[in-house]
């Protein structure tokens, strides 16, 4: 739903009155109004121990961790694929070649190389999973880890760049809303064409020609920098699609056969797009001084298989894959866990979605025992189970 309240249109995905937006404030001043903010000082206690922000960038389709950053290139041809490793700037990590400038930075962030889930092969329960840290189940949508960052915090709320998801083929939630937590924590999705205060936050224009070329002209790098710009006006939580479909445009989902992408838009967009938009992120970031309260996350939904498949692509596999987290205290420079010599799963150190999340929470000083108001009475914030990856957060 579309409306326009402070002067400026917002996407909001779940819809809200004008009174709720007012009460929100999200826009406006970019913090949350009274009602709001007095409920989040009642629940005392679960309010973070540490202002820390989080950039979720989320590589909609699934990277193939063979060709990205758990590369296997002992391994036999129709699994090693067609890229090459590089060296990065720590002593015995490597990367794809499509990474250039990431390769240079690679002491800022820590690849996981062991996360996994035993649900179905198809995106959407992916998007949930890595979002909210739990599957959807019996009409039940649990909330996106920056809506719950804005219902614990009370601050100002979660944006969504560019736009939200649209179809992967599964017909199921995202999980990119607030579920049960209601519309008015829901993200707000800012048009950058129209008035109000946060326009200067996302009006790319103020930024030089050489900015914007080092970032991207491109969705992601624009994505990325408008990221980099709210966060320096007081955002706590922004989430990036570099996609926002997998059908009939270049994205990580390679197939290699249409409407799907070949794995070569890795070398000519994908990778390009990547290195470009999160690199300068995580450089501005550094140089503002803002990389140690900011945590950054990219990922996606699953990884892929690592026999390559009769169209020259790979295909949805959710029992191994690599992300990427820095910044906002995480430790960088390191590998945390490891798959087997073909990339297929875990042998060190597995890692679910729901630790992930954790990890996430724990970065922001989010306390995982908050509860949240379930639709059956309190929800944990994370599955009990769940704990955060130690090797990344203390």
């Amino acid at each position: 739903m579309l409306r326009r309240d402070a002067g400026i249109a917002v996407h909001h995905p779940g819809g809200f009155s004008r009174r709720e937006f007012v009460r929100i404030g999200a826009l406006s001043t970019l913090g949350l109004a009274a009602p709001a903010l007095l409920e989040a000082e009642a629940r005392g206690p679960q309010r973070p121990n540490r202002d820390v922000n989080c950039i979720m960038l989320f590589l909609l389709g699934g990277p193939s961790q063979l060709d990205t950053w758990d590369m296997k290139p002992d391994a036999p041809a129709a699994i090693r694929g067609p890229f090459r490793p590089i060296p990065t700037n720590v002593s015995g990590i490597r990367i794809s070649e499509i990474f250039p400038r990431m390769a240079r930075r690679a002491d800022m962030y820590s690849i996981v190389r062991s996360v996994y889930h035993t649900a179905a092969a198809v995106h959407d329960t992916g998007h949930q999973m890595l979002q909210t840290g739990r599957l959807f189940a019996d009409g039940v949508e649990y909330p996106h880890a920056g809506c719950v960052a804005h219902y614990i915090n009370g601050g100002p709320a979660h944006v969504l760049l560019p736009r939200p998801m649209g179809s992967t083929g599964g017909n199921l939630p995202h999980g990119q809303t607030a579920g049960f937590l209601g519309s008015r924590f829901d993200p707000v999705v800012p048009e950058p064409d129209r008035g109000g205060d946060l326009r200067d936050a996302i009006d790319l224009t103020r930024e030089s020609d050489d900015t914007r070329r080092k970032y991207g002209r491109n969705p992601f790098g624009g994505s990325c920098l408008m990221a980099r710009r709210l966060v320096e006006r007081g955002t706590r939580f922004v989430t990036i699609n570099m996609f926002d479909t997998v059908f009939n445009q270049p994205s990580w989902d390679c197939h290699g056969s249409e409407p799907f992408s070949p794995i070569d838009a890795y070398r000519t967009l994908c990778g390009p797009w990547f290195d470009n938009g999160y690199t300068s992120l995580i450089e501005e970031l550094r140089e503002r001084g803002l990389y140690e309260s900011t945590v950054v996350v990219a990922m996606g939904e699953f990884g892929r298989s690592p026999q390559i498949n009769a169209s020259g692509g790979r295909d949805h596999w959710p029992h191994c894959w690599s992300i990427v987290l820095g910044g906002g205290g995480i430790k960088g420079g390191q590998i945390v866990g490891a798959s087997d010599e073909i990339g297929a799963y875990p042998s060190e150190r597995p890692a679910t979605p729901a630790e992930v999340v954790a990890t996430l929470y724990t970065a922001m000083g989010i306390p995982l025992t908050a509860t949240l108001p379930g639709p059956g009475g309190p929800v944990p914030i994370v599955p009990g189970s769940a704990r955060p990856l130690s090797e990344l957060v203390s």
